[in-house]
């Protein structure tokens, strides 16, 4: 999806992914077409050498799991087994640069979680090590809601090399409140001074565009789920807390077709856990997340006067939410599509980051080369 999100000015020359199953929708979609390149390699970043890796790439993209960094996860952080993948891209750089052929830009991605895992350590050893290797950086959270009906947040932090020439209306002298929460503003006050001394206050444009309703991206007949017998959609509602009851009465009474979207998760009320239905009826569905690891899995809830009925949010309905074309290959596998998107990166974030930064970065860094 990052792929998708950069766009048809760049080619890529290598991808890598652990997830084999992953591998094979990115072949689908991108190896599949006349004159693509077959780059994608599957297998552990730890594993990989320089000499896997062909020529001088303008921009290395990381998005490293998730799962140790993450508000829900387990805390081990970037010392963690997933999350730890960050280590072995950091390596591959790092070897690069001693062939003189590192990128001229580093994205990493991941949850706004980042910024906060392990008291913030975490953030500040990323920090670090981006300085290690000679690059300023700077980080963006960017909410999906802003291009799609779609909340989901995430942390974009930007590695530039000091050769590349920075024009004023990508990086400020101050933070730009529309892509710097108070969580961003926090990990960047609690960096080393010398770690500070790299950092940039990047600058994006705020989309103008009209993000569209939940409702648009809803089919009344999908393929690969079905709608809940009455007993499933009851037992639903039977979970719901009186705050979200009350949601689903305003929704009856408004006597019009609405579509909410629910997520179930576990609460602690008066010291007893117990599972709720948390319901939405803003037009925006909740984060996709992967179905496993204690997460589940998005419901859709359609209320047509007094009549409600319920359903799993389908495998193509998920990939609108994260931008994705009509003709974008999916898994045959309900689970194996949900999980890829849950996974996955929103392709209106990348492409706004790219249009607006990554391409204006590599361009101004080529015209330098080009010039000495």
């Amino acid at each position: 999806m990052a792929r998708a999100g950069l766009g048809e000015g760049w080619e890529c020359l290598f991808a890598n992914d652990f997830d084999a199953k992953k591998a094979k929708t990115y072949r689908d979609n991108w190896e599949a077409k006349p004159g693509s390149l077959n780059v994608m390699h599957v297998g552990d970043i730890h594993d990989l050498k320089p000499s896997d890796l062909p020529g001088r790439a303008d921009l290395a993209w990381a998005s490293f799991p998730c799962q140790d960094l993450s508000l829900a996860g387990n805390g081990k952080g970037l010392a963690g087994e997933r999350s730890g993948a960050f280590w072995g891209f950091w390596s591959l750089m790092q070897n690069l640069k001693h062939e003189n052929r590192e990128p001229m830009v580093l994205v990493l991605e991941n949850v706004v979680g980042a910024l906060t895992s392990n008291k913030g350590k975490d953030f500040t050893e990323l920090c670090k090590a981006l300085k290690l290797l000679g690059y300023k950086f700077g980080a963006l959270v960017i909410d999906a809601a802003r291009f799609l009906p779609q909340s989901r947040p995430r942390l974009f932090i930007v590695a530039i090399s000091t050769g590349v020439e920075m024009a004023s209306d990508i990086v400020g002298q101050v933070p730009q409140p529309d892509w710097t929460p108070k969580a961003l503003a926090q990990a960047w006050s609690a960096l080393p001074k010398d770690v500070q001394k790299q950092w940039l206050w990047l600058r994006l444009p705020v989309p103008g565009t009209t993000v569209g309703k939940l409702a648009d991206l809803i089919e009344a007949a999908p393929r690969g789920v079905v709608w809940h017998a009455h007993e499933e959609t009851r037992r639903l509602v039977s979970m719901m807390s009186p705050v979200n009851l009350a949601k689903l009465d305003a929704a009856k009474a408004a006597g019009k077709r609405m579509i909410g979207a629910v997520y179930k998760r576990t609460r602690e009320e008066q010291g007893v856990r117990r599972q709720r239905a948390e319901l939405r009826f803003d037009g925006i569905a909740g984060c996709l997340r992967t179905p496993g690891g204690g997460s589940s899995r998005q419901i859709i809830l359609e209320v047509n006067g007094g009549e409600v009925r319920s359903r799993l949010l389908s495998g193509r309905e998920a990939a609108r939410l994260m931008g994705l074309p009509e003709n974008y290959v999916l898994p045959e596998k309900y689970n194996e599509a949900y999980h890829l998107l849950g996974d996955g990166l929103a392709v209106p974030v990348v492409r706004h980051l790219t249009e607006y930064l990554l391409s204006v970065l590599c361009e101004g860094a080529q015209f330098l080369q080009a010039a000495e």
